[in-house]
């Protein structure tokens, strides 16, 4: 498999799927230009070989139709700006205007084709779409984890065109490095976080990942039901009853495998889930009734720091309270900080999934994390031991 660093793309059109789903505001302005930002190194290092960089995305939902509210031509301005060169907005992604666009292209330009799902065949992973798309390049990059678990015409389907003309592109290829390093560490201890509200929506996780950590720490609304599980009053904390069952199985295979699972040993529990509920802090297993645990408390953050400071590679994905609300958000700050630390002393920490990536933006934490991921479903289902398609497609 072509590594990128070993291609010159000297005169070659690149055809290199980018992940520039961004958020815009009402007036159509980019408001979070991260993903633009780690596509940089890839586009720079094909323009800078003097080749020509066809950029392709999505932008939205707007589900098979063109529709001006999901133009990327929306998003030249923010563009230009984070890779500081001119692009070429092209108005279609097939046909003969992205035919004319690409044949009048110099080395080192930069284009950008239009809305790849103003098409339906782009989600349906259409193979004549994607022959056409093939047709604008003679080497295809793919660089857009987020959309690396979708077998979509642009990121699955087009690499059959290029048998040998492919490869990953920077960012793309971090994300796998980062996510292996967790799964196949060789140092040791690992320590997985895992929060959130559901254990159903995180049990394929947890059982592929048994093997792999020797701490896994659990917070968020999915600790109620495990705290229940072993017999603990939670009072009206978040629960899933249909999977006491299983959080017993989970943590007896924890216990046959050598796994500490560590749970909240205190909560800050409120009388309602509100900014302004009147709180207090409790043993995690005797909530009393009408009240919820929202947040851990001062005794299990005591217990967690050194966990956290002895790991030699964390995985952190989901929170440990509800830190949209400040009453709430010290659990997820305090344990932010003991990754920072631990980080800084020369442990990797890899942060994914929607809210914890949100909490470490939002508390100012993410420069002081060994990478955040710019995928949450792709590396969920990496996590869960899935090989996406999008990934397959340029190692076959």
């Amino acid at each position: 498999m072509k590594q990128m660093n070993n291609v010159d793309f000297k005169n070659k059109k690149v055809l290199i799927r980018v992940d520039f789903n961004v958020p815009l505001n009402e007036s159509f302005e980019v408001t979070d230009a991260n993903r633009i930002e780690a596509a940089k190194p890839t586009i720079d290092k094909v323009i800078n070989d003097g080749g020509v960089a066809i950029l392709m995305s999505h932008l939205g939902r707007p589900k098979g139709e063109k529709n001006d509210a999901f133009s990327l031509r929306h998003i030249i301005a923010k563009t230009e700006e984070v890779l500081g060169k001119k692009v070429i907005f092209v108005s279609d992604c097939v046909g003969e205007v992205a035919l004319e666009a690409v044949k009048n292209s110099q080395p080192g330009d930069i284009l950008l084709l239009e809305n790849l799902r103003f098409y339906n065949e782009e989600e349906k992973g259409d193979l004549e779409f994607s022959k056409q798309l093939a047709s604008l390049g003679d080497f295809y990059i793919n660089d857009a984890f987020g959309t690396a678990h979708r077998a979509h015409a642009s990121t699955t389907i087009v690499a059959q065109f290029f048998p040998s003309e492919k490869c990953f592109g920077y960012l793309l290829a971090k994300e796998i490095e980062s996510i292996n390093k967790v799964l196949n560490s060789s140092e040791k201890p690992v320590t997985a976080i895992l929060g959130g509200s559901k254990v159903s929506s995180k049990i394929t996780i947890i059982e592929n990942i048994l093997d792999k950590v020797d701490h896994m720490i659990i917070g968020g609304g999915m600790a109620f039901t495990f705290i229940k599980a072993l017999g603990g009053s939670i009072g009206n904390s978040i629960c899933e009853d249909d999977k006491i069952e299983l959080a017993l199985s989970i943590l007896d295979q924890a216990k046959a495998k050598n796994v500490q699972i560590h749970l909240p040993i205190d909560v800050v529990a409120a009388d309602e889930f509100s900014p302004d509920a009147n709180t207090m802090i409790v043993k995690a297993n005797e909530i009393p009734a009408g009240w919820q645990g929202l947040d851990v408390g001062p005794e299990t953050l005591a217990s967690l720091q050194n966990v956290i400071s002895e790991s030699k590679i964390i995985l952190w994905n989901g929170p440990l309270g509800v830190f949209e609300m400040e009453k709430f958000a010290n659990g997820t700050i305090e344990l932010g900080n003991f990754i920072a630390e631990a980080t800084k002393n020369g442990t990797f920490s890899l942060v994914g999934g929607g809210d914890s990536v949100a909490a470490v933006k939002q508390f100012g934490l993410a420069p002081k994390m060994s990478y955040v991921s710019t995928g949450g479903g792709a590396m969920l289902e990496m996590l869960e031991g899935v090989v996406l398609p999008g990934i397959k497609a340029i190692q076959e």
